[in-house]
């Protein structure tokens, strides 16, 4: 993935994030999130015309665009206010795809750091499947939380060591990410449990994060 482009993923998804929790306006969240869709459509697509050729690039300019429709949706959906669930069931189709290009920045790629990053983003997108398509609105606060820190472990940091130069790419980095990921998450689900909604209940539905994702 490109580093700017992945620079400004970790800004959408960061403040996706702050949106799912309450702090960001959707209509607001939206906008910025036709920025970044657009960008990581373009991108790949200049990508592959110029470098047609080449197995890498197109394996990873292929990726590109899970993220740029993803995005591109989301906006859309917070703009007009639609129904959810084709986000989330769009966002099922990206976690299993995810786990291939995991296993090709694992086996074909030599970048194990990335193959664990690939993991953090099926996971995530597992969460968005499971909030916008099955309207699990009582994970709206953890997959909030997930979202943020995800915008900065996984891109905007990343994105920023690959800039300058000092992204190295080791099994003990991968280990090192890997294990980060499983105890902050895990961590995280009983403290963000605590005062969310059972599931989806009629009038109190309207502030909670599934429908923060398509009011108007």
């Amino acid at each position: 993935m490109g580093a700017v482009g992945l620079l400004y993923v970790g800004a959408v998804l960061f403040l996706n994030g702050l949106m799912l929790l309450g702090k960001v306006e959707p209509r607001a969240a939206g906008i910025f999130n036709l920025f970044v869709g657009a960008l990581q459509v373009v991108t790949p697509t200049l990508l592959i015309v110029f470098s047609p050729g080449d197995p890498a690039v197109l394996l990873n300019a292929s990726g590109l665009y899970l993220f740029g429709f993803t995005y591109l949706y989301v906006g859309i959906n917070l703009l007009g206010g639609f129904d959810t669930t084709g986000v989330g069931y769009f966002s099922l189709f990206v976690a299993i795809m995810a786990l291939g290009y995991s296993y090709a920045n694992f086996q074909l790629l030599g970048d194990p750091g990335f193959g664990v990053i690939w993991l953090y983003w099926s996971f995530l997108w597992t969460l968005f499947f499971v909030l916008l398509g099955l309207k699990r609105t009582q994970i709206t606060r953890y997959t909030g939380w997930v979202t943020a820190i995800q915008g900065w472990v996984t891109a905007a940091i990343p994105a920023f060591m690959i800039l300058t130069g000092s992204w190295r790419t080791t099994t003990l980095f991968a280990v090192i990410l890997a294990v980060f990921g499983l105890v902050v998450f895990a961590v995280l689900w009983p403290l963000t449990r605590r005062g969310e909604p059972a599931g989806e209940t009629s009038e109190a539905q309207g502030t909670t994060g599934t429908h923060r994702f398509h009011r108007t």
